[in-house]
């Protein structure tokens, strides 16, 4: 595998921005250029791009999978054009994207491009796929924030110079802007419900861990529509010892 680091003039952030990049090293006198499938892998909130090569044996879980991974840095920004802040949303949606079909031998099709994340990232991942199912194969998620209202509305109960309720408030604004919008994980489900081709997903949390009962919610909310769920939870809680064996799962369940 090769990796790369991308330091690129974002477009749609109006600053520096950074991506690191996996990808197979092709036989050095291939006669056809290669088309790699694509998995978007994204960060949690406490930490970077640089986890998933720092905590986990990312490149080897990924070998022979014919597979590029790409893992944006995003901050704080929930992967949502921020009411105080970036358009990190629009840049992890569409900008990356394009950039990676610029600059590397990617496939296009929806058959191959896949998300997944943890925390924060897993949120982020199955809004990506949720939110465009026509371009999403199916999306991991890893402990993931998956009702962004509720989150919010802890933060309420925080003081007002509490530095999480700031950066909350900076993505989102008030908790009540959150249902039925397009940072509305419920709200984009039943949308891509009712697309011609939903993707499948994979869900997973820690029996320990402290978004289990929003997990929990929202995989009885996705049991009621037609949707291909896959759950699991095991002994964990919000931690690489519970996401490092979960992530070479959700891999082995996507590319099966």
């Amino acid at each position: 595998m090769i990796l790369t680091e991308f330091n690129f003039g974002s477009e749609t952030l109006g600053m520096r921005a950074h991506l690191d990049v996996l990808i197979p090293q092709p036989p050095l006198h291939a006669e056809t250029k290669p088309a790699f499938r694509v998995l978007y892998l994204l960060h949690g909130r406490s930490d970077d791009q640089s986890g998933w090569l720092r905590w986990t044996p990312t490149e080897r879980y990924v070998d022979g999978l014919n597979l590029a991974v790409v893992m944006p840095y995003v901050h704080l920004s929930f992967y949502a054009n921020m009411l105080h802040g970036g358009r990190y949303w629009d840049f992890v949606s569409e900008e990356v994207p394009a950039l990676v079909r610029q600059l590397l031998p990617v496939s296009t099709r929806r058959a191959d491009t896949y998300a997944a994340g943890l925390s924060m990232g897993g949120y982020g991942a199955f809004k990506l796929a949720l939110a465009h199912p026509d371009r999403y194969a199916a999306a991991a998620s890893l402990s993931g924030v998956m009702d962004v209202y509720e989150y919010m509305r802890n933060a309420d109960d925080l003081p007002r110079d509490d530095a999480w309720r700031r950066e909350m408030y900076a993505v989102f604004g008030d908790a009540e802007n959150i249902p039925g919008s397009s940072n509305d994980l419920f709200h984009l489900a039943n949308s891509a419900a009712q697309s011609a081709q939903p993707p499948r997903l994979f869900q997973c949390c820690g029996t320990e861990d402290h978004l289990l009962s929003s997990n929990r919610a929202f995989r009885n909310y996705l049991s009621r529509l037609p949707l291909d769920l896959t759950y699991r939870e095991a002994a964990g809680i919000h931690d690489w010892n519970f996401w490092d064996p979960m992530f070479r799962q959700a891999l082995q369940w996507m590319f099966a």
